[in-house]
């Protein structure tokens, strides 16, 4: 490895780093890092850093060129995924002039943006305009960074991480599903730390009917990242006085159903702040998955984090629709017969090595955390 090439990987994992501090906040758009640097007598220093704002815009370039101003000129940027170069608001300016107009001299990106506006055009505008582009620094960890968007635009759908907690002995919940606590104080706390890392909590009415959850953010300073609330509901049950229902206008509630479902149920619940959404449902009642992914795709949900309980999990990695499972195992045991967290299919898609890998294993508090990703 050169020099150059520690170099470039250095700065971008810090260009990672820093996107990453906004994912979950900025769909429809990824959440993009970039750093601009200057080479000096001692070797390359930061003269700023930029990630996509809250809601989309700027993008992560546009807004580390307005932080470094005249400083950029001569310098590099490192950014991880192409910059775009097409207009998609009217009197924007795409990331591709911003670039060229901030004067750098060289551009290093970790990928290619799928998007078919952009798709290695606005890599080509950029030698073109005569700097020097280098592609593919830290690609592995800039595809999954980006996974959200990449899904979106390739299949029209989110990207799903389903998580799941269980005791020792395997449980997920008590007799007949009575709720149990299963993590830590830190692990619930990490919990919350994906919620506000995803655009949308997804759980499934079942959960919700046993639980009565509020499924937000509640992390001191982070109270206003909490994600969309979607309920999966094929025959709308969402109780009136649910919690969700109750705070329905402090952050929004979408539910799924099929297409029979009640029209009296939905007119009460969209009364009360809620959006209700309709996908088709299968011989057993049960939605559609995929169709309802692709529902929250053309809202612009690109990252969806799933709570949604063992069933829900399951049906997720079977239809290749999970992409990233994570299993937390308390020390604690249930000590008598429970739910299942881990349901046999699951479990064998889990160690399947054509289907998932383990990606990290680490301790959170007293909880174990594995953390799978899906192959392909």
């Amino acid at each position: 490895m050169t020099d150059r090439t520690a170099v470039d990987r250095a700065y971008m994992a810090q260009a990672l780093s820093y996107g990453a501090r906004h994912l979950g906040a900025t769909w429809p758009n990824p959440s993009v890092g970039a750093i601009v640097t200057q080479d000096m007598p001692d070797g390359p220093v930061v003269v700023a850093r930029g990630l996509t704002q809250l809601g989309g815009r700027p993008h992560g370039e546009a807004h580390a060129f307005s932080r470094a101003g005249a400083a950029a000129m001569g310098g590099t940027l490192y950014v991880t995924l192409e910059p775009c170069s097409h207009r998609s608001v009217r009197g924007g300016i795409p990331c591709v002039e911003h670039t060229i107009l901030s004067g750098v001299k060289r551009v290093v990106s970790a990928m290619a943006d799928p998007n078919p506006f952009i798709a290695g055009l606005g890599h080509a505008l950029l030698r073109t305009a005569g700097l020097e582009v280098v592609t593919g620094v830290l690609e592995d960890q800039a595809q999954r960074a980006h996974r959200g968007h990449v899904l979106r635009v390739t299949q029209g759908r989110p990207m799903v991480t389903f998580k799941i907690a269980r005791t020792a002995d395997g449980y997920a919940g008590g007799p007949g599903g009575t709720p149990i606590r299963v993590s830590s104080a830190q692990a619930s706390a990490w919990v919350h730390l994906q919620r506000a890392h995803h655009d949308a909590i997804m759980l499934g009415i079942g959960s919700v009917l046993a639980d009565d959850p509020q499924l937000t953010v509640r992390l001191p300073g982070l109270e206003a990242r909490s994600p969309v609330r979607v309920i999966l509901d094929s025959h709308l049950k969402l109780p009136l006085a649910s919690t969700l229902v109750r705070t329905a206008h402090e952050v929004p509630v979408w539910v799924i159903a099929a297409e029979g479902a009640p029209v009296g149920a939905e007119l009460a619940l969209a009364a009360a702040g809620v959006e209700v959404m309709r996908v088709s449902a299968g011989a057993d009642g049960r939605l559609d998955l995929a169709e309802a992914l692709s529902l929250l795709g053309t809202r612009g949900i690109t990252r969806v984090f799933s709570e949604g309980g063992p069933r829900i999990g399951e049906k997720l990695a079977l239809a290749g629709l999970a992409d990233e499972v994570i299993v937390s195992t308390s020390p604690r045991a249930l000590g008598s017969e429970g739910v299942v967290a881990v349901r046999p299919d699951l479990a064998r898609a889990l160690t399947s090595p054509d289907l998932y890998r383990l990606a990290e294993t680490e301790l959170i508090g007293d909880d174990r955390f594995e953390h799978f990703v899906r192959r392909g």
